[in-house]
């Protein structure tokens, strides 16, 4: 790589890279805000949930690349034309087609990159989130006891209380009333008690208390214990099954579903159209390069800047991201509509390419007119 393309490329992925971290950033924060009830709701630790919202990075990285490669492209060609460097390097011989090949260059890694966690990163973090979130809504503990408040898990037929729980999950001064067929009633209090399972039954195991029951017929029984195992089967819903949605699937699982399974085959053109929204995705990294390129270099040099090809290029930009939007949805019932997802960022890259390098009007002689302006009279240009 020549010195002159290495500058170029080096301009172009410092802001690149910035813009990507900001817009992250910010990404980040919004979903921080879906996830912060899992703190509070289900008593989890800082840890897990920075787990969580590291674990959607990849998602949202995906959605952000292309817009920050768009805004990148923008600040830098606008300043290097500004600043006329890239008429310096048209008055040294370099084409239109060597000034913007590594712009092309860093488009085409960001796309590659894109690629890459569409296809495996992705499914891979998606599939580790679904996992801890299911961990955390059947964690017995959390679904059960809220520490310094009563909870009624079974629809009013058990109130659990209890004063504080440590890091470890042991509940300390406990109190669960229990309401039985019949009228009967158990009232149990504890030192200490801890949430486990036995036989695969969730049960509690209480130590150093008493259990205080009324029978049918108002008879009080007392009886005191140093350790009881209270079974909570009844009251909490331990069968739920894991079930990863479409976003989890890997690219084969989307093509190719499982014949055997009824909501592979109900959801298939749901697949389809997942399948192919990860593989052209990535062609919007290119697609708004190339629009960057257009609001810049698509015109005579200005001194007064390009605000209105900028804008232009800005609008159409998001239009051509809603447009696949909408085109990806409406394949989810209509799979003829497929090759569109492919369409509409080609558009841009084939128009851009025809307007750049496809037509004379767009000369060098037009970038060197500033340099031209610079010319002294009778004097060569320095």
């Amino acid at each position: 790589m020549r010195l002159i393309d290495r500058y170029l490329l080096k301009q172009f992925l410092g802001p690149s890279a910035a813009a990507t971290a900001a817009l992250v950033g910010i990404a980040l924060l919004a979903q921080t805000l879906t996830f912060l009830d899992i703190m509070v709701g289900q008593r989890q630790g800082v840890l897990v949930f920075l787990k969580i919202v590291m674990l959607t990075m990849p998602q949202m990285l995906v959605m952000v690349l292309p817009i920050a490669v768009f805004v990148a492209m923008l600040l830098t060609l606008n300043r290097l034309h500004t600043e006329q460097e890239i008429v310096v390097c048209y008055a040294g011989g370099m084409s239109r087609w060597q000034v913007t090949s590594p712009a092309f260059k860093l488009a085409a890694f960001a796309a590659l990159f894109s690629l890459v966690i569409n296809l495996w990163v992705q499914p891979i973090c998606m599939r580790a989130l679904r996992d801890e979130l299911f961990r955390i809504r059947t964690d017995l503990a959390a679904s059960l006891v809220r520490e310094g408040e009563f909870s009624s898990p079974g629809a009013g037929k058990l109130t659990v209380y209890t004063q504080s729980v440590d890091s470890e999950g042991l509940l300390k001064n406990v109190f669960i009333h229990e309401e039985k067929q019949g009228g009967e009633s158990s009232t149990y209090t504890a030192e200490r008690g801890l949430i486990t399972s036995q036989n695969g039954k969730p049960i509690m195991i209480l130590k150093n208390g008493a259990n205080q029951q009324f029978n049918g017929k108002g008879v009080l029984n007392y009886l005191a214990f140093e350790e009881y195992a209270l079974d909570l089967s009844e009251y909490l819903n331990t069968s739920e099954v894991e079930d990863y949605k479409i976003s989890d699937r890997f690219l084969h699982e989307l093509l190719y579903p499982n014949p055997q399974i009824p909501w592979d085959i109900h959801n298939k053109k749901k697949y389809a159209a997942e399948a192919h929204y990860r593989l052209s995705s990535p062609l919007y990294n290119i697609s708004f390069m190339a629009l960057a390129l257009y609001g810049v270099l698509g015109g005579a040099f200005s001194r007064n800047g390009y605000g209105r090809r900028i804008a232009a290029v800005a609008a159409t930009a998001g239009v051509v991201r809603i447009l696949g939007f909408i085109v990806q949805a409406a394949c989810d019932s209509t799979p003829a509509l497929n090759p569109l997802q492919y369409v509409i960022p080609l558009a841009p890259i084939l128009y851009v390419l025809q307007k750049l390098y496809g037509r004379t009007s767009f000369s060098n002689a037009n970038a060197l007119q500033p340099l031209a302006e610079l010319t002294p009279i009778g004097g060569a240009a320095r």
